[in-house]
């Protein structure tokens, strides 16, 4: 394999909240150094390519513009081309709702049945949010996830409530599940990383904390797969998982000699 492309995922792999963790810097400058293109990837969905380009380099890790995508974008991207002119409701955050009133599709905020439900994290979910997915759904609505994350970690790298958890909460009362959900490890997440990467998945490492997306994204796919068990998957998951990476490290500081050795040849 001749690495030219590597998905890096953001939360419990480069950092907890404000917390750079171990070895992001050497990681990055390796990278750089062996003409590999890197796309900073995020399953959290209320920023931008922009605003994660933006918090790493106020973080002091070396990220570029053009560099960063997120859930939030490919969701985006996703309605932008196949529902323009179709009405939106969003349950989620205001920053979700922002990211598609900037698309071809139409946000709405009436309580009738809309063309799409997309489903998001936010931390002021109530139970109004479920009364009102029951009007906006009707017979012809596409139900659609910005990512399924269940949890992911906070500052302290303990896990808090993700878009997951308010998904499934919403297909339970919906009693469906949803038609697409966009983020890691979606085909269409893959393909949104492969575009910036310029490269084919046999040409790509992807690294991160979680098995069921990052490294499940990566096995699908024919990526090269690494997990860090600095996030949400530790090795005993690993052992217990149907997904199986070529690579489990402690952290990202581990993962320079991999990709010294698949640059190589």
């Amino acid at each position: 394999m001749a690495l030219r492309g590597v998905v890096l995922d953001l939360d419990g792999t480069v950092y907890h909240g404000d917390n750079v963790l171990p070895g992001v810097d050497d990681f990055v400058e390796t990278v750089r150094g062996r003409d590999c293109s890197l796309c900073f990837f995020s399953n959290n969905p209320i920023h931008d390519g922009d605003d994660y380009v933006q918090r790493l380099q106020g973080l002091g890790v070396d990220a570029r513009p053009g560099e960063a995508c997120s859930s939030g974008v490919v969701t985006s991207e996703y309605l932008h081309a196949e529902h323009a002119g179709d009405e939106v409701f969003v349950i989620g955050s205001d920053a979700v709702r922002e990211q598609v009133r900037d698309t071809a599709a139409i946000l709405t905020d009436e309580p009738a049945p809309a063309d799409v439900l997309l489903a998001s994290w936010t931390d002021a979910f109530h139970y109004r949010d479920l009364a009102t997915a029951l009007r906006v759904v009707g017979n012809d609505t596409t139900f659609l996830g910005t990512d399924p994350d269940r949890t992911f970690p906070d500052e302290n790298g303990e896990p808090v409530p993700g878009s997951g958890a308010i998904i499934r909460a919403v297909a339970g009362v919906l009693d469906r599940d949803p038609d697409r959900i966009l983020g890691k490890p979606s085909e269409v997440a893959v393909r949104a990383a492969l575009e910036r990467l310029g490269c084919t998945a046999s040409e790509c490492l992807v690294v991160g904390d979680r098995l069921d997306t990052d490294i499940r994204m990566g096995e699908r796919s024919g990526m090269t797969t690494a997990l860090v068990t600095t996030g949400v998957s530790d090795r005993e998951a690993v052992e217990h998982s149907d997904v199986q990476p070529d690579y489990v490290v402690d952290s990202l500081a581990a993962v320079v000699p991999i990709v010294e050795e698949l640059t190589a040849n």
